[in-house]
């Protein structure tokens, strides 16, 4: 199976009504997190950000956000966008309509109630990147921007070498570009080395960090 580090073109005008990237001039870069939170991992992302004064965006899942309640109030709290990633991680291609929707649901009610904040901005990022036509209208009726990326990391593989994960940003970011890592045990490896090479080199060059807001649509 190919693996796109930088999402075609030609996928992103097919599912334009999904969001690939923040269109901007601006040297942004929209950071983002999925599958968190992870005990001492999330919390060492967060020490990373703060030291550039960096937002970004944790696409959390729900049974860790149960599990880990208080560090994903601590997302919130250092002024952190969160995301719906669904309570178990499931795969659209696998899970009928009804049981991925439910999922989606249950897992709403555990980022946003919790948190009380009117201002909160419903976001969702399918796990796999795996989505059906049905599933896009369902979850777009629920009021969701669903945000997908046009850099992958691809920290996540375990055969990948740090340097090449921190290569697949360098090579492709650009102003506005949606950047996927995972704040979770199996990636940590590649996003412990990544991670902070991003941070510093796209700084240097003059860019922010920012998380995705009411403000990025």
């Amino acid at each position: 199976m190919n693996i796109f580090i930088k999402t075609p073109k030609l996928i992103q005008r097919l599912l334009s009504k999904l969001k690939w990237k923040i269109v901007t001039e601006e040297k942004v870069l929209y950071l983002t997190f999925d599958d968190g939170p992870t005990p001492e991992i999330t919390s060492w992302v967060i020490e990373q950000l703060n030291k550039y004064k960096a937002k970004a965006t944790f696409f959390c899942i729900g049974k860790n956000v149960v599990n880990h309640m208080e560090l994903y109030h601590l997302l919130h709290k250092e002024g952190h966008s969160i995301g719906n990633h669904t309570h178990n991680h499931l795969n659209a291609w696998k899970t009928d309509s009804k049981s991925y929707i439910s999922n989606i649901h249950l897992t709403e009610s555990e980022l946003y109630t919790s948190l009380k904040d009117p201002d909160y901005i419903k976001l969702f990022r399918p796990p796999y990147g795996k989505l059906t036509p049905k599933t896009i209208r369902q979850i777009q009726t629920m009021g969701y921007h669903i945000i997908m990326w046009d850099v992958l990391s691809v920290d996540y593989n375990t055969k990948l070498t740090p340097e090449k994960c921190w290569k697949n940003i360098k090579e492709n970011a650009k102003p506005g570009s949606i950047i996927v890592f995972h704040d979770s045990i199996k990636a940590f490896p590649r996003l412990q080395y990544a991670l902070p090479k991003t941070l510093a080199y796209f700084s240097e060059k003059g860019f922010t960090f920012k998380a995705i807001t009411k403000n990025s649509f």
